[in-house]
């Protein structure tokens, strides 16, 4: 972005003044350059339908076997041999291709008084 400010002001600028901004800028934005750089190299890269597995989904389309659950705001399709209805949580199990493998997250036990 600085790169285009500079050039602006090599364009627009008087005669002395055009050339010490140019001069000035160019610096400044190669060290941006080199910033952006450093943060996307240290970035964690999470990719791929295999970084799904063991987190927990909600449905939104009963699967009985099949239905559809919604994850990070993306709907993906589903299955489930057991069985799970609109609302309920389900932990990804697995992946047949782009379809999902979803077992019911088991209600926890709460004693009563």
């Amino acid at each position: 972005m600085l790169i285009f400010l500079a050039i602006a002001l090599l364009l627009v600028l008087p005669s002395p003044w055009n050339v010490v901004a140019f001069v000035v800028l160019v610096p400044v934005w190669v060290l941006e350059l080199f910033a952006w750089n450093r943060t996307v190299k240290h970035r964690r890269r999470v990719v791929g339908a295999d970084n799904v597995l063991g987190r927990e989904a909600t449905v939104v389309a009963p699967c009985y076997p099949e239905g559809q659950v919604k994850l990070d705001g993306e709907i993906w399709g589903a299955r489930s041999e057991p069985g799970a209805g609109v609302g309920e949580t389900v932990t990804i199990t697995g992946r047949d291709r782009l379809t999902l493998l979803v077992e019911p997250v088991p209600e926890a036990f709460t004693p009563s008084a």
